[in-house]
């Protein structure tokens, strides 16, 4: 590993090139969907407030994305310790990893799972991880690291037509595809030791990248631990929780709700409401899901389950399931829970892009 030294270098340069000429700016572009009316400036028009929009430093693929993905199966990997963390995938019947301390470095690969091309995203500077087709518009393409930040937040670019997507609000905020949804895939994200437990023939992305990077060295110095240290300071801060601390959020349009690991510890299952739509959050110190709840699923009885294998949760009926809410063993084997839209986070990113959220008390 490479010292703290060449670490806090890294950080000093991005804080030096904070200012640079290729950050947006007033003069070319306007706030929430303005714009000229005969929309004569493609890529003018933001749909976040543009001043807010801050130039990472690196610039366009100056952080480069992973296009060619090289996995090892869980059982080979010996690199990793027990409280490393990994974003975790299953589309079908294909299961994969991939480690955050390589994320650190890239914050983007591009992916095929079965005949299905995905773009996992991770910012290492909220601690968000998303999964969403390769889409833009209604074509494939990739998508790579745009340079800008949001609040603090990963903006992608799709190579197809070099429009701008906000990681954490999910959504084109710039461009041509302006507005545009993309098809989201559920994520999980735990330590080391719970996943490979829970999946132990899964495929884990290596460092075998095609990039010479020290894997394993975080890249931005002291941030995740001292709360009070951001490189692009975000707005509003809410002190209710450590501004680092990592949470669990529901989220729902400009609302969220809060779980903080701490209520989970041990195992827990929490039925709660939100907004009108009741939810099961399942989870321990290491790991929290949640699901909606609705028909029969309703009169259910859940427990928290993990066993060291893939059973995660059970209900009174005598169904197992296993963390992406897919019944494993008992009578509803095959069917599967519908995933609340969810992120893990650090408190800050949630309190900033949906201001005043509710912290779940026990």
């Amino acid at each position: 590993m490479k010292t703290l030294k060449f670490t806090s270098f890294l950080v000093i340069c991005f804080i030096l090139v904070n200012c640079s000429s290729s950050s947006p700016s007033s003069d070319d572009a306007t706030v929430g969907g303005g714009g000229d009316d005969d929309g004569s400036q493609p890529g003018a028009t933001w749909l976040i407030p543009v001043n807010d929009v801050k130039d990472g430093g690196p610039g366009k693929d100056g952080i480069p994305s992973i296009e060619n993905p090289f996995f090892a199966t869980a059982s080979s990997i010996i690199s990793m310790s027990d409280d490393d963390l990994i974003v975790g995938i299953k589309l079908g019947d294909v299961v994969k990893a991939y480690p955050h301390y390589i994320l650190d470095w890239h914050e983007i690969v591009n992916d095929m799972l079965g005949d299905t091309n995905v773009s996992m995203s991770y910012c290492p500077l909220t601690g968000t991880a998303f999964a969403w087709k390769s889409i833009a518009g209604s074509t494939f393409s990739s998508f790579g690291v745009s340079g800008l930040l949001y609040n603090t937040n990963l903006i992608l670019y799709d190579r197809k037509t070099d429009s701008n997507w906000s990681q954490i609000l999910q959504k084109c905020v710039n461009g041509e595809l302006i507005g545009d949804i993309p098809e989201k895939l559920s994520v999980i994200e735990t330590n080391w030791k719970t996943w490979k437990e829970s999946f132990p023939n899964s495929l884990v992305l290596t460092e075998e990248t095609g990039f010479d990077k020290p894997y394993g060295t975080y890249p931005y110095g002291p941030y995740k631990t001292d709360h009070d240290f951001f490189l692009f300071q975000p707005d509003p801060i809410n002190p209710a929780l450590p501004n680092k601390q990592r949470i669990f959020a529901l989220l729902n349009n400009s609302q969220s709700k809060v779980y903080k690991f701490s209520d989970f510890t041990g195992g827990k299952v929490v039925r709660d409401t939100f907004l009108g739509t009741e939810y099961l959050i399942v989870g321990d110190g290491n790991l929290i899901v949640a699901f909606e709840i609705n028909g029969t699923l309703s009169t259910l009885t859940f427990t928290y389950d993990f066993q060291n294998s893939e059973n995660f949760f059970m209900d009174s009926e005598g169904n197992t399931w296993n963390m992406f809410g897919e019944a494993i063993e008992g009578p509803s084997t095959g069917q599967k829970l519908n995933k609340a839209s969810s992120v893990i986070s650090m408190w800050f990113a949630i309190a900033a892009f949906f201001p005043n959220p509710s912290i779940y008390v026990e």
